[in-house]
């Protein structure tokens, strides 16, 4: 006898949603959007965003729109986009290696506390807010955001769970979706990368990023 497979419905709801405010270390807002929304360029400087976290390993976007090397009939434009773009490019489900999520804490962590050089290498300097997203901004990118609440603000959400529900309130997902937003082997490896990074913290010098606490979205 085979299992039963569950399709959850797809229910209507903004393309970014606010997770977040008050970002350490220059109080910048969490936002968590979709394909659409991460490519709405007019959308994102309307909110405010300098900087997208791509969760998707199947999903590209280009930022670049005044390339300093041009496209050729071998080689890619190349420069700096008009967004700071990350991408950690996970699997929606199993597959992905087990550290993966715990990058994504440490990849979404540095994009906030990341300092720049002053070189003209560097010319997106602006310290606005941040975008992580995912194809349908429903389980990869809720994952992270997630693992990233929990860690940082341990004391308003003490198990990955109640993270996950104050995610789930704020990017509007419905009970009858909750089985796979996020997929369970993703809330799993985030759980599992709470703790090794609790224990990074605990055996070695570096100070938690978590010190001036993120404020939640009302």
């Amino acid at each position: 006898m085979t299992g039963i497979t569950l399709v959850a419905p797809i229910h209507p709801r903004p393309s970014i949603s606010l997770i977040a405010e008050g970002l350490p270390p220059h109080g910048a807002n969490l936002y968590l959007g979709d394909t659409e929304g991460a490519r709405d360029l007019a959308l994102l400087r309307r909110l405010g965003i300098s900087t997208v976290v791509n969760c998707a390993v199947n999903l590209d976007i280009n930022f670049v729109t005044e390339p300093d090397y041009a496209a050729t009939a071998t080689l890619c434009a190349a420069g700096p986009g008009a967004i700071r773009y990350h991408k950690l490019g996970l699997v929606d489900g199993a597959g992905n290696p087990e550290l993966m999520l715990l990058a994504g804490y440490y990849l979404l962590s540095g994009a906030l506390h990341q300092e720049f050089p002053e070189r003209a290498s560097y010319p997106r300097r602006e310290r606005g807010n941040i975008l992580v997203h995912c194809r349908g901004g429903r389980s990869r990118s809720v994952a992270v955001v997630a693992l990233f609440l929990h860690v940082e603000r341990s004391e308003a959400f003490p198990t990955m769970e109640s993270a996950i529900a104050h995610v789930r309130q704020h990017r509007e997902l419905q009970p009858d979706e909750w089985f796979e937003t996020p997929k369970p082997e993703l809330t799993e490896a985030a759980s599992r990368a709470a703790g090794w990074i609790r224990r990074i913290r605990a055996e070695s010098s570096l100070p938690g990023q978590g010190d001036s606490a993120p404020g939640a979205a009302r």
